[in-house]
């Protein structure tokens, strides 16, 4: 964690909430935590108190794998705002976990040469702050 990192990250970190409170939690202990309805046994995310598919309340985190493949992606390669210029190009994908909920991330470890739907990919985590822990992902397999 670099305090200047940080301090340039300030204006857009999540905010977290009674709601995604346990999921970043996770994230500080390196767990990708995903929401199971037990009313309709989907699972779901972004953390949110009722099933999406369902709207049952009965629902429970899970831990995921951390694996999955690149469903989608985009390559940035203009961005005016700090600190997001200073890291052009970057990688923004849809990312589908191997438990079958679909998350937005940063492609990381990955130039924009070889990064390709189907990708398969691993989280991995970088500490921003003492209570935000990014999850990001790489290539399972980097070549």
């Amino acid at each position: 964690m670099t305090v200047t990192k940080a301090a340039a990250l300030a204006g857009h970190l999540p905010i977290i909430d009674a709601e995604s409170e346990p999921f970043w939690a996770g994230t500080r202990r390196r767990a990708f935590l995903f929401r199971h309805c037990h009313g309709c046994g989907r699972n779901h995310f972004y953390p949110r108190h009722a099933c999406p598919h369902c709207w049952s309340a009965n629902c429970e985190w899970r831990t995921a794998s951390g694996k999955g493949r690149i469903f989608s992606y985009t390559v940035i390669h203009r961005n005016d705002s700090k600190p997001f210029h200073d890291q052009l190009p970057y990688i923004v994908a849809l990312v589908d976990l191997d438990e079958g909920v679909r998350v937005t991330s940063n492609i990381v470890e990955c130039t924009p040469e070889v990064v390709h739907v189907g990708m398969p990919l691993e989280v991995v985590y970088e500490e921003i702050t003492d209570e935000v822990t990014l999850p990001q992902f790489r290539p399972l397999n980097p070549s």
